[in-house]
């Protein structure tokens, strides 16, 4: 008898049906427990997703309110720069029309040509003077070789007193400043005959 209670009890310890149960267990089995704990997890998971989000997108926001402001200040900048940009400029050239202000009334009861010449020469030396002091060169040619990137050919005459591509004569006095050429020079070259 012994052997067939213990296969009855065998039986019945696994037949699912027989055994006691767990209330909880019956409203929400072990792998929806699980599952349940996992969602709950992840809901969490996405509040830090979202904080996270939200973090970065005012980061962004902001950043871009940053180079916004950037761009319209500089804009601005660039505006000024073109619109008083010669003011240092104008400001030294003044002192030049004072002068040729003063030069024109005095020329109105000079009878003597001297002194004319005189105020004219005074005047124009402190234009180029001011001109210097802004930065205005005038660009050497007179027995130098040519150069097309300061100089500009309008004639070549032929010749053996000069070397070949040497400039004879300036037609045009050309400038710059710094490196750049405002104008070039025209000039004449020297051409083998």
């Amino acid at each position: 008898m012994s052997k067939k209670k213990d296969k009855e009890e065998l039986q019945e310890s696994s037949n699912p049906f027989n055994k006691e149960m767990d209330l909880d267990e019956v409203e929400n089995p072990k792998e929806e427990q699980e599952e349940t704990k996992e969602t709950n997890e992840s809901v969490n998971d996405t509040d830090g997703y979202k904080e996270k989000y939200e973090q970065l997108n005012n980061q962004y926001v902001r950043l871009a309110a940053d180079f916004d402001n950037f761009r319209k200040r500089q804009a601005q900048e660039r505006e000024n720069l073109l619109k008083y940009g010669a003011e240092e400029t104008l400001k030294k050239l003044i002192e030049v029309i004072d002068n040729f202000d003063r030069a024109q009334k005095a020329i109105e009861t000079i009878e003597d040509c001297g002194q004319v010449k005189d105020s004219f020469n005074l005047v124009c030396k402190q234009m180029k003077e001011t001109l210097k002091k802004i930065g205005l060169e005038a660009i050497e040619t007179e027995g130098k070789e040519f150069d097309p990137n300061i100089h500009e050919a309008v004639m070549q005459t032929p010749t053996s007193e000069y070397e070949e591509g040497t400039i004879i004569a300036e037609l045009q006095k050309g400038y710059k400043i710094g490196d750049k050429v405002l104008r070039a020079s025209l000039v004449n070259v020297a051409a083998a005959e």
